[in-house]
């Protein structure tokens, strides 16, 4: 009897790999909903800006005299900056402030610095020629308190002095705060290293996990973004094309829930865990390096039965992508020594063995990428040639096992049906 199969795409760097595999065994593709219709980006802006969640406008926040800091992304994100100053600014001048009075600072966090080219392309020609540009400074920061979770609050001593401050940003997953936005401003954006490596440490915490506004890394930085003071944001969500589709504005806790509802509504995907899932992290630039494709695996985690497979399809082009993380990788001999270390000792990067590390204690991980079978196997994955090799192993062992497909596993964060 012939069985009857699928045939499945899965992004592979630039490429893509043709997988068939039995209809029997499919349980379900996992896909986004994004709108098909979007309303002008500009428009969205000014919308949110006029009726701001739980504030005042910020036109009637400030006054002539006001000093303000607007808080934008880095050059790591992909917050469009540039379409959202133009309005922001446009709010500020109705309640009287000046250009003079106005500072952009870039939430470095703990990345490196900008060039003055990248700055200026991040906020636009026109408002790089008019308003004070500053880069973050981890080294210039002033303790203001410390939060209940025992985390020091310092902050960039640029933004302590003014009267008014502004968080911009985009709203996404993120792997250990739930969410960008809001709050991240302030914490890691413009805190001290002391601040941001305190904070990070929690996120091996089982509430730490992406798609949760009540996680410890979270619900730390709104603390001390609260302490601060921090006055008013403006984010947005972006669709896989990076181009606006929502704009939130208002109190940086409430404002931020909605957008995070707009992300829910478009990324998360309701499933029965399956007895295996085969994730493809969309492609480049997603799957660039392992440390970036881990976001799918961790994604997909929630689509499989405790003691499932799940099959990451990554090319990994660039390889392990972070020398700390390879590190690690090369020294911890086993998954308990991995998350041992990390208990004992923070190190950015190092995090990252140790949650493949608990990640590998739950699922069985199988590779399929351009690393070497070494490089796989210190990562805590089994090495396979292919896609259909990998499904293989999987069908051996329960020829009857069902399977989710994510296609787009960088961005499509799967719900547990509630039983």
């Amino acid at each position: 009897m012939i069985e009857n199969t699928k045939t499945i795409s899965l992004a592979f760097g630039s490429t893509a790999l043709e997988l068939d595999i039995p209809e029997r065994n499919v349980s379900s593709i996992i896909l986004p909903s994004e709108p098909e219709k979007k309303e002008d980006p500009t428009y969205l802006i000014k919308k949110a800006l006029e009726n701001p969640i739980k504030s005042k406008k910020l036109s009637e926040i400030v006054n002539p005299d006001s000093k303000v800091a607007i808080i934008v992304s880095d050059v790591t994100r992909p917050t469009p900056t540039a379409k959202l100053l133009p309005s922001l600014l446009e709010e500020l001048y109705l309640g009287g402030v000046k250009d003079e009075n106005i500072t952009i600072v870039f939430a470095l966090g703990l990345h490196r610095n900008q060039t003055e080219e990248e700055s200026r392309k991040l906020v636009g020609e026109e408002v790089y020629k008019k308003i004070r540009c500053i880069q973050h400074d981890t080294g210039r920061c002033r303790r203001i308190g410390i939060t209940s979770r025992g985390t020091p609050i310092e902050v960039f001593e640029n933004i302590m002095d003014v009267d008014v401050v502004i968080g911009t940003g985009s709203i996404e997953f993120h792997y250990y705060a739930g969410y960008s936005g809001g709050a991240k401003s302030i914490l890691p954006g413009v805190s001290s290293k002391e601040t941001v490596i305190t904070n990070h440490k929690m996120m091996i915490d089982e509430k730490a996990v992406s798609g949760r506004v009540d996680g410890p890394v979270r619900q730390d930085m709104e603390e001390a973004a609260k302490i601060f003071g921090l006055d008013f944001i403006l984010n947005v969500v972006l669709d896989s094309k990076k181009e606006i589709v929502a704009a939130v504005a208002g109190d940086f806790i409430e404002a931020h829930r909605k957008g995070v509802e707009v992300v829910d509504s478009m990324y998360k995907v309701s499933v029965e865990p399956a007895d295996a899932v085969i994730v493809s992290c969309g492609g480049f630039p997603k799957d660039i390096n392992l440390f970036q494709a881990n976001k799918a695996l961790d994604n997909a985690t929630q689509a499989v039965k405790a003691g499932g497979s799940i099959i990451l399809v990554a090319e990994c082009a660039e390889g392990i992508g972070n020398q700390v993380y390879e590190c690690w990788n090369r020294e911890c001999r086993s998954p308990d020594d991995a998350i041992e270390r990390f208990k004992k000792c923070f190190e950015f990067g190092g995090h990252k063995t140790a949650i493949i590390a608990k990640t590998s204690k739950r699922f069985k991980l199988y590779l399929v990428s351009k690393l070497s079978d070494e490089q796989t196997r210190n990562a805590f994955f089994t090495p396979m040639v292919s896609v259909e090799e990998a499904l293989s192993a999987v069908l051996s062992e329960n020829p009857d096992a069902k399977i989710h497909l994510m296609p787009h596993g960088g961005q499509t964060l799967p719900v547990r049906k509630e039983n």
